[in-house]
């Protein structure tokens, strides 16, 4: 994904650190938990998500930037130490199962550090820029697997466990590797 293609945001103004600070206070107490704490574990998630989808089950430990710009479906199942920077919308489909350790980066920074880095009041700051992702229904992420910025991966498909999906792919395949390729159909 090109730069020009992707949205900035600052996310160090006022609202985004108080959106940080509340999704982080959400999270340890989330990641606290424990197995038999089935009922706090869905309220934290409804509190934390844009939409949390009825039977969603996410093992701790779940890490997260804001929360409120993930959408998830109904029937997901996530694995433990899933990060999610959600500085643009990640939307992920109904019965989609996420393999321990999946990296899901909607946020990123421009490639040049000129258009990166900049000083303000004598401390380096950084221009940060987000694109949405999407993962589709009945998708399977192979564990260890991270998603880039602007990514949709289509309904019913299958990525091999520690996969670099760098661009689309498409519904009903078996795509794998660094960058992420279809393999055959499914």
């Amino acid at each position: 994904m090109s730069d020009e293609e992707t949205t900035p945001f600052d996310t160090r103004d006022d609202t985004n650190l108080a959106r940080l600070k509340r999704a982080r206070s959400l999270l340890a107490r989330y990641n606290a938990t424990s197995a038999d704490d089935a009922e706090i574990r869905r309220g934290l998630l409804d509190d934390l998500l844009g939409q949390a989808g009825q039977g969603l089950w996410i093992e701790p430990p779940l890490f997260c930037d804001y929360g409120d710009n993930i959408r998830i479906g109904t029937g997901v199942f996530i694995n433990l130490g899933c990060v999610i920077l959600d500085g643009a919308q990640v939307k992920i489909g109904d019965g989609a199962l996420l393999g321990p350790n999946v990296q899901i980066y909607a946020t990123s920074h421009p490639m040049r550090a000129e258009d990166r880095i900049y000083i303000e009041d004598g401390l380096p700051r950084y221009h940060t820029t987000a694109a949405p992702i999407i993962i589709g229904p009945k998708t399977w992420i192979g564990g260890g697997t991270i998603i880039l910025p602007g990514v949709t991966i289509g309904e019913g498909t299958t990525i091999g466990a520690g996969s670099v999906v760098t661009e689309d792919v498409p519904a009903h395949v078996f795509a794998a590797g660094n960058p992420c390729r279809v393999i055959r159909s499914l």
